[in-house]
């Protein structure tokens, strides 16, 4: 059983807080928050802040820059470089769990957090909210053509969400999703094949049977 960092009494299951002293723990990631700066004071303006953000350099593969505000600790990834953090920091999840999901959204739920929209730090455009994943409980706010901008803390929240299954749980909505879509679509082309196939008037009995069945497989 896990135990608290800071008062070494058993963890509950499914959880990072400690019932007997009230600290949260940090799960158990494979990386490490360290970074080296590259660039004091980048051309990107932090879109929270207005200050400059600095270039920091993170130990992943392939190595990564991304920008940091020191004031309020805001993150700006380029396109896919949000997916490629969390493959180098988290270790490989094999399972989901749903109840660690719903207490990590829980544990880090902020009612109170207004709702704004803020300027892409590259184009100055604004950008759009978008939840992340599925059940990931983080709404970034992503820039089609630059990249996703993360709250302070908002990476870690993420970082949570993987290693416990929420992204295999986003995979399988999302082919899930892709798979039903699909359906209509094939459906459609193979009641077409058959209409072509009988469209002789010998075989328009046939035909009717044929495509009966498959508009009853449709609503199977």
């Amino acid at each position: 059983m896990a135990q608290c960092h800071s008062c070494s009494a058993p963890l509950p299951p499914n959880t990072q807080y400690c019932r007997y002293c009230g600290v949260r723990n940090d799960i158990d990631i494979r990386g490490k928050h360290d970074f080296r700066i590259v660039t004091h004071q980048s051309q990107r303006m932090c879109p929270e802040c207005n200050v400059a953000m600095q270039t920091i350099g993170l130990e992943t593969q392939p190595p990564m820059q991304i920008e940091r505000c020191e004031k309020c600790f805001g993150l700006f990834f380029d396109p896919g470089e949000v997916e490629t953090l969390l493959e180098n920091w988290v270790s490989p999840v094999f399972t989901i769990n749903r109840e660690w999901l719903g207490n990590i959204n829980q544990d880090r739920y902020q009612k109170d957090k207004p709702v704004k929209y803020l300027e892409c730090p590259v184009c100055l455009n604004m950008m759009n909210r978008v939840a992340f994943g599925h059940r990931s409980g983080v709404v970034v706010d992503q820039c089609k053509v630059h990249g996703i901008w993360l709250d302070g803390g908002e990476i870690t929240h993420l970082l949570e969400w993987k290693k416990a299954g929420g992204q295999i749980l986003h995979q399988q909505k999302q082919a899930a999703r892709q798979q039903k879509q699909r359906s209509p679509a094939g459906s459609s082309a193979e009641i077409e094949a058959l209409m072509e196939r009988y469209s002789k008037p010998d075989t328009e009995s046939d035909l009717l049977q044929t495509v009966a069945s498959v508009i009853f497989r449709l609503f199977e």
